[in-house]
């Protein structure tokens, strides 16, 4: 064996001195030509320095490339446990605080499909708590949007779904004001006397959305605001409607005198009659044909027993004639409730009930109420529905 290896370093040496030969190098410095030589030993010499400087460059340059990385996060560097754990708990707080993100966002969504679902089921039915109604919807925050995408993806269909019934809703709410605001004009009743006061006040900054996204949300919300403001609009007249006299003040009813110019009963000569005459026998219940508040109940001169109704938005009601009172003033009553019974007192020639209406305390015929009772009381019914608490009486 030992043979071998003195072999095999005879064949080393050798094959390094054929590399490692004296070698002769000119050298021209410009004016002078010079003549070296540089002996194998010294040149193996040489080498050796410049493979022993080359490895502890590569060395170096290593441990730098090394560091570099750890320090850039491409290769964790070796930490402490204490560091894993600081390293694991920001992990899970990062996690907790996406989760929570979610979970408002997901909220947030849920609430305002809630409140869209409640406008467009008030519009289409008419029963809705206005209060709820005006509500304003949650904010909804787009980054949050993003980071639940997943989750909101269901509830984003069904908020895409509503839109389009947002649209249909409206054109239904605007085709039902037309034909109220038909009606009530047909009564000689300007429909601006129902119209709120005051349209709830919108503004502020200008600031363009930011994606596409936002951009559709935003056309989104602004369909829900105009439903709102027509439902509003809409609500407004019908809750208005309710002060109008619909109902009959009778069961049975029929004339024996209209309104306007007759002869009068008692002179033979043309007189003013501010009512209408339903005949009757004594004692025939008389009914509110609206709803709202006792302004008297009284002897009355020609009225003879009679009661007057304030039912709100300038408009009364009068009953004459009657045998017995059974309201106290100033006392609520609704439409259909029993006030009095029919009589022949005042100036009057026999049993039966003097009606009157009066738009800001002027008497109009009562006939065009009484023939357009259904719609009105569809409508009024319809109104009612929507009012937490009873509704009536004089405006403030």
């Amino acid at each position: 064996m030992s043979k071998i290896s003195i072999a095999s370093s005879a064949q080393f040496l050798s094959r390094l001195k054929t590399h490692f030969t004296t070698r002769d190098f000119i050298f021209h410095d410009g004016r002078d030509l010079r003549r070296f030589s540089v002996g194998g030993r010294t040149q193996a010499l040489m080498a050796g320095v410049a493979g022993i400087t080359l490895c502890f460059s590569a060395y170096g340059v290593a441990q730098a490339a090394v560091g570099a990385v750890a320090l850039s996060g491409i290769v964790d560097a070796p930490l402490s446990p204490e560091a894993k754990v600081a390293q694991m708990q920001a992990r899970v707080t990062a996690m907790q605080a996406d989760v929570e993100t979610i979970k408002q966002a997901a909220q947030a969504h849920a609430q305002r499909v809630e409140q869209r679902q409640a406008l467009i089921s008030a519009v289409m039915t008419g029963k809705g708590d206005p209060r709820a109604l005006s509500m304003n919807a949650p904010a909804i925050d787009s980054h949050a949007d993003k980071v639940a995408a997943d989750v909101l993806a269901p509830l984003k269909k069904v908020e895409q779904r509503q839109v389009a019934m947002a649209v249909k809703a409206r054109y239904a709410a605007e085709q039902r004001y037309a034909m109220t605001v038909a009606h009530v004009r047909n009564l000689g009743i300007a429909p601006e006397r129902f119209a709120p006061r005051a349209m709830p006040a919108m503004g502020g900054p200008f600031e363009a959305a930011d994606s596409a996204e936002a951009e559709a949300d935003l056309r989104a919300d602004m369909q829900f605001r105009s439903l709102f403001m027509t439902w509003k609009k809409l609500d407004s007249l019908e809750q208005g409607v309710i002060a109008i006299p619909s109902a009959q003040p009778v069961e049975h009813l029929a004339f024996t005198s209209n309104f306007g110019i007759r002869s009068d009963p008692f002179r033979g000569t043309a007189a003013m009659h501010a009512g209408v005459d339903i005949p009757g026998p004594v004692g025939t219940p008389v009914y509110a044909t609206a709803d709202g508040i006792i302004d008297r109940a009284e002897r009355a001169g020609g009225y003879g027993n009679m009661v007057e109704i304030n039912h709100g938005k300038g408009i009364q009601t009068r009953y004459g004639h009657l045998s017995k009172i059974l309201v106290a003033p100033f006392t609520r009553v609704h439409r259909g409730q029993l006030i009095a019974l029919m009589g022949s007192t005042g100036r009057s020639t026999g049993p039966h009930l003097h009606y009157e209406v009066r738009i800001d305390g002027h008497a109009v015929n009562p006939v065009p109420f009484l023939q357009t009772a259904d719609y009105l009381l569809a409508v009024q019914d319809r109104a009612l529905r929507t009012v937490p608490v009873a509704v009536g009486g004089p405006a403030d």
